[in-house]
């Protein structure tokens, strides 16, 4: 009886102890080289306000590009869309570069 107590108590723990930990998942948007490509906007690409208006700004690196936003509301219509608004950052900072 002992050892069917001490075989449940291995079968339960391990699915936990093989499952990823939810606040230790790497955000699957970042995926951060050495140095991302810098966001040269002054403006949310998102809602076009200036950064910094409506406090910190959100700032996060988007396979490889760094993105700034105003503010949480406008990640959340950059994750639906995320190519339309790294093509307006993107042609902001070949401008810049010209």
């Amino acid at each position: 009886m002992k050892k069917l107590k001490t075989l449940i108590a291995i079968a339960l723990a391990v699915p936990f102890l093989l499952s990823p930990i939810p606040s230790l998942a790497e955000d699957t948007n970042s995926v951060a080289p050495v140095n991302p490509k810098p966001d040269l906007l002054a403006n949310c690409p998102v809602s076009g306000d200036k950064l910094g208006e409506m406090g910190k700004s959100v700032v996060f690196v988007y396979q490889g590009q760094e993105v700034k936003l105003c503010c949480p509301d406008c990640k959340k219509d950059f994750d639906k869309d995320p190519a339309k608004y790294l093509s307006k950052i993107r042609s902001a900072d070949e401008k810049a570069k010209n």
